[in-house]
């Protein structure tokens, strides 16, 4: 069974961001540092979609009638990069971005559980009672349907409803969400942005695509020829195709317009020839080396050309102000249109880095 989402009220929905500092836990010891009762919504909630909202807002509303602190429990790493590395897909939202999104749905605390071999050998039985041990009254859990846990995947939601009631708290699993008659999956969102449907993406997801990237140093060509930009690396998050494209991108809560480049740039030889994140803000000339920057995908302009693989150069400069039309003409109308909105979006204020 799953539940159709026709149509999101954003409005509605917006209403239930709050601005209240959340709690980053290390370990299930931590659990009894936040307030009881506790309501904790557990999954890996890559990409925290709007089938992951719905369960973890079970946690907050729980939370809201009978009191206590709502929490989210995640992984770190994902788990399937430890069992089977080399299956392993990227990532829609590494573990600081999903915190960000976590944190604006209300949540009081995030709890960051490292996943390693060790921890996989873990009965379910004894994942339920360290939770159990260590919350100060553990209420509910909350989990997607079908979920499972612990040991070769043995803990199911049956057996936490089993365990549920010899410790005393509510097992909540929530049902897969479908949007346009399409279930909601970490896996089909990936698929969207691989194929560069944003569109689609947006619609999976309840808000606009994004990646967080840590702005790296990268060989000043840029900054030299008068054109700075900023290379951005992605913590293993998913990237659409290459090429160029115009973008809003997210600093410090405030929201500026510029054009990315996506592609593999071989003259970088440190880089390993890992794929590259470059952005170009206009009108930015700030140093914000290790800084993390959001960037929102606007429109594709065209494909990365050879001389963009080579570095930048002055013929970026119609690209530039391609995108900047292509900023003004989206912008706005895409400013605030997701659940969960990027950033903290100022007044459009177009705003190049002090960068590569």
């Amino acid at each position: 069974m799953f539940r159709e989402c026709a149509e999101l009220d954003r409005t509605s929905v917006a209403k239930q961001i709050q601005d209240a500092k959340m709690k980053v836990l290390h370990s299930i010891q931590e659990l009894q540092e936040i307030e009881g009762p506790t309501h904790l919504a557990i999954g890996v909630f890559d990409g925290v979609h709007l089938g992951h909202q719905a369960v973890i807002r079970q946690a907050v509303e729980a939370a809201r009638i009978s009191g206590g602190s709502a929490a989210v429990l995640t992984f770190h790493p994902h788990p399937v990069r430890v069992l089977r590395p080399n299956d392993a897909p990227r990532s829609l939202t590494s573990t600081q971005h999903k915190q960000q999104f976590v944190e604006r749905l209300g949540i009081d605390a995030f709890l960051i559980q490292e996943f390693s071999l060790a921890f996989a050998r873990t009965k379910p039985e004894d994942f339920i009672r360290q939770l159990v041990q260590s919350s100060n009254q553990l209420k509910t859990i909350c989990v997607g349907e079908g979920w499972s846990f612990g040991a070769n995947r043995s803990g199911t939601v049956s057996l936490v409803r089993t365990l549920a009631e010899s410790y005393h708290f509510r097992l909540q699993d929530i049902a897969p969400l479908a949007v346009d008659g399409q279930i909601v999956s970490s896996t089909r969102i990936r698929e969207a942005v691989e194929q560069g449907d944003f569109s689609l993406a947006e619609r999976l997801l309840g808000r606009p695509f994004t990646i967080l990237g840590t702005v790296v140093e990268g060989n000043h060509l840029g900054r030299k020829l008068g054109y700075p930009t900023a290379n951005l690396r992605a913590h293993n998050e998913q990237f659409p195709p290459d090429g160029v494209y115009a973008v809003m991108a997210f600093q410090h809560g405030t929201e500026y317009g510029g054009v990315a480049n996506i592609g593999f740039r071989p003259t970088i030889q440190e880089r390993g020839g890992e794929r590259l994140l470059e952005v170009y803000l206009f009108d930015f000339n700030r140093e914000i080396y290790g800084d993390d920057v959001e960037v929102r995908f606007l429109k594709y302009l065209r494909p990365e050309t050879n001389n963009e693989r080579r570095g930048v150069s002055r013929r970026h400069l119609p690209v530039y102000a391609a995108g900047r039309t292509a900023n003004l003409k989206c912008g706005q109308r895409k400013r605030n249109s997701g659940a969960i909105s990027p950033g903290r979006p100022a007044d459009s204020k177009t705003a190049g880095l002090k960068g590569r």
